[in-house]
């Protein structure tokens, strides 16, 4: 497939120009040479192939001719048989005389058999006490064995024999008798069953007698099982021939699985044993290695001590590793199958398979021997299961907090707002989001598992910026509310404004204490601790991956912070100076002192909130009432009977309001930043003051300052000049098509309209 997969490759690389249509026969003998090489090789692998496949056939036919024969063969020597007898004078008086002392002498064994049947059953019920005296020895194991394997012979062709009989009627008397039998087998097994479920300690005490005796018993009994099953076999498919051999049907008539006991022997104790391990383990999960220490304690005796001791064809380390690997897999696929397994269980299995197979590869047990698979390769699923457990919680974790905060900010209860060391506002679910954070990131990075960690910090990472979102468009709609209220009332603001405008200033110190890092304090805010943690949890290239991640959200956390300062400036001039702006540049603008009024206010709110207010996001109040004062107060151009007269003092009035506004802001910090933003008001003054003639130049001038000023408010200012007519707006607009300025950083024009 990669040749043929090639081929369009390599002509559109050869064929990319007209004059290569010439190299078409070259690649044409090219391409048929390769056909031919295939071919060839196509050809050579089928010839092969049929031969073999011949040579198969060959085989079964061979084999069914070997068959026949064997057949044949077999046919001429039980017809030999038949002659041979007719070819002996007085065969049948001869044959019937053997029968007869063969019979007589099968009666009589069976009769001194079964007169001292009982007296050699007291025997190894003697035997058997002696060795319930000594447990820890049982020295009697193997003559007990032997003589039961005898009796258990004799009573086994009494009934075998009876049964054949035409007249079955004392079969019942005689299962009787051998009644006293099946109890001594029975307390015979319980003794092995004993050792069996003991081996381990058996061995570790050192007793390898009797674990010699009992390693003879089964294997003795296994070879018996196999005769037996041999036998069962036979006489299934050749009942009549079986029959004729005596031999044949001496000895066990059934198979008593002793072999397999001792594997189930096996099972059970170390299932007793894991039972113990598992609740061990379920009470405390970092237990899990110590609560199975016994697993690989039990194997490792197994491997010094056991494997001299039993016969080498059972390969009892192997048996011992198939059974235990076996429980241990199916003990744990039983807990991870369990849907109210707690998430640390899980996660504590998950990192037990390295070790696990780290310590079977010392005793000997490559991890390809051991099958199935620890829990049936079931690690990724069962680590995606966990990480999304994990975000699971976190998102629901999440929405219960802010649905709490949505609660808390629409309903603005009184004590909904918690203070900080510094006095400063905030929303008291803040601490909690991050405290829940930070135990999700150190839960993820108990996994030990760097996929698990990173796809809960990409899950966290997108809820702190769907929170970013969703509070910016919640501070949006309440502010709106407020907004569209005082824009249909005449009255006094209504209820709530104040600790609207509380909120407005804990969800921004909300979002410095997010990116607020003093490394001389050592106080960090709350998203470089949250990087901090996670930090050692994940990959390097994953770390260099997220560093944007937390940009993004250190961005996003000034954005929303400086919005939610913004909304509570324009909050003050929708609902405070609503009806203040709209008197600018009338005729009660000259007998007022507006300005002097809404400077009263800014002073009030400043000293409201200078120690509630986080003191970065002051001066961003500060800066934010300026810019808001500056623009409402040009665009004020727009008022209904705004009007410049000639005869008016206006220009006067103007630099009483500039002084007025100054006079206010020159206290702070970036008064130089707000001075040099107003002096867009001395070019307002001369487009309202300038001589008609003189005004497309002062556009032109004010043009190039300010290169984002908008056509609409300039026809605004030019509409409230007194001596405003088409002509001077024609000259503006015309000289306006013939200036070109370069686009430069955003200016504070381009928000008056």
């Amino acid at each position: 497939m990669s040749d043929a997969d090639g081929v369009p490759v390599q002509l559109a690389e050869v064929l990319r120009h007209p004059e290569d249509l010439e190299k078409i026969p070259a690649l044409k003998s090219d391409f048929t040479r390769r056909k031919a090489a295939v071919d060839g090789q196509l050809k050579l692998g089928l010839k092969e192939q049929l031969e073999l496949t011949h040579a198969g056939m060959n085989s079964i036919s061979d084999g069914q001719r070997t068959v026949e024969l064997i057949k044949e063969e077999m046919m001429k020597i039980d017809r030999l048989c038949a002659e041979a007898q007719s070819m002996i004078r007085d065969f049948p008086n001869i044959n019937l005389v053997s029968q007869t002392h063969r019979n007589f002498s099968q009666v009589e064994t069976m009769k001194t058999n079964l007169d001292t049947f009982n007296d050699r059953l007291s025997a190894v019920e003697q035997l058997l006490r002696e060795d319930d005296g000594n447990v820890e020895d049982m020295p009697n194991m193997i003559p007990i064995h032997y003589e039961l394997s005898q009796l258990r012979n004799i009573r086994d062709d009494a009934i075998d024999q009876i049964t054949q009989a035409a007249d079955s009627s004392l079969k019942g008397t005689l299962e009787d008798y051998f009644t006293r039998l099946d109890d001594t087998i029975n307390w015979f097994d319980e003794h092995v069953g004993m050792i069996c479920l003991n081996l381990i300690n058996v061995v570790q005490n050192g007793n390898h007698g009797l674990v010699v005796r009992l390693a003879v018993i089964i294997e003795e009994e296994e070879r018996n099982d196999k005769k037996v099953e041999a036998l069962l076999e036979a006489q299934k498919d050749y009942k009549d021939l079986a029959a004729r051999f005596k031999s044949i049907t001496t000895g066990p008539k059934e198979l008593r699985g002793y072999k397999e006991k001792f594997l189930e022997s096996i099972k059970l104790h170390a299932q007793e044993q894991f039972d113990a391990a598992i609740q061990q383990f379920l009470e405390d999960p970092d237990k899990l290695e110590k609560s199975m220490r016994w697993f690989f304690n039990e194997l490792n005796t197994v491997k010094l001590g056991m494997i001299t001791l039993m016969p080498k064809k059972w390969r009892i380390l192997k048996t011992y590793g198939d059974i235990y690997h076996r429980l241990m897999h199916d003990n744990l696929v039983k807990l991870i199958d369990d849907p109210e397994l707690p998430p640390t269980i899980v996660l504590a299995i998950i990192h037990w398979g390295e070790k696990y197979y780290s310590k079977m590869a010392k005793l000997g047990f490559q991890e390809d021997q051991l099958q199935p698979q620890l829990i049936d390769d079931r690690e990724a699923e069962l680590v995606r299961e966990w990480r999304q457990l994990i975000i699971k919680y976190l998102d629901e974790w999440m929405s219960r907090i802010f649905r709490a905060d949505r609660k808390d900010f629409t309903e603005r209860s009184p004590d909904t707002l918690d203070r900080d060391e510094h006095g400063y506002f905030h929303s008291r679910n803040l601490v909690d989001t991050w405290r829940m954070l930070r135990e999700q990131t150190m839960a993820a990075g108990t996994s030990s598992r760097t996929d698990v960690t990173e796809g809960v910090i990409d899950a966290m990472f997108r809820v702190l910026k769907t929170r970013q979102a969703t509070w910016q468009k919640m501070v949006d709609d309440e502010c709106g509310k407020f907004a569209k209220a005082s824009a249909t009332s005449t009255g006094e603001p209504q209820e709530g404004y104040q600790t609207l405008q509380d909120w407005l200033a804990a969800v921004a110190n909300d979002q410095i204490a997010c990116i607020d890092d003093n490394e001389e304090s050592g106080q960090l805010g709350y998203l470089t601790r949250f990087m901090r943690d996670y930090e050692p949890l994940v990959s390097p290239a994953y770390l260099s991956q997220s560093s944007s991640e937390v940009d993004s959200l250190r961005d996003g956390y000034v954005d929303l912070g400086t919005h939610c300062i913004t909304m509570f400036a324009s909050l003050i001039f929708n609902v405070d100076f609503r009806s203040t702006i709209a008197d600018f540049f009338t005729s009660k603008w000259y007998s007022e002192t507006s300005m002097q009024r809404i400077v009263s206010t800014f002073e009030d709110y400043i000293g409201d909130y200078t120690e509630v207010l986080h003191h970065s996001m002051l001066d961003i109040f500060v800066e934010e009432l300026a810019d808001t004062l500056l623009i409402r107060y040009l665009s004020a151009t727009h008022n209904r009977g705004a009007k410049f007269r000639r005869a008016d003092p206006f220009e006067a009035k103007l630099r009483d309001d500039v002084i007025t506004a100054f006079g206010f802001f020159e206290r702070f910090p970036d008064f130089g930043t707000i001075k040099q933003k107003w002096r867009v008001v001395d070019w307002f003054g001369r487009l309202v003051a300038s001589e008609k003639a003189a005004v497309p130049d002062v556009y032109a001038t004010l043009k190039t300052e300010y290169w984002d000023v908008q056509m609409g408010w300039v026809e605004s200012v030019l509409r409230a000049r007194d001596d405003f007519d088409r002509a001077l707006l024609n000259a503006v607009k015309a000289r306006a098509a013939n200036v070109n300025v370069a686009r430069g950083p955003e200016t504070i024009m381009s928000k008056v309209k």
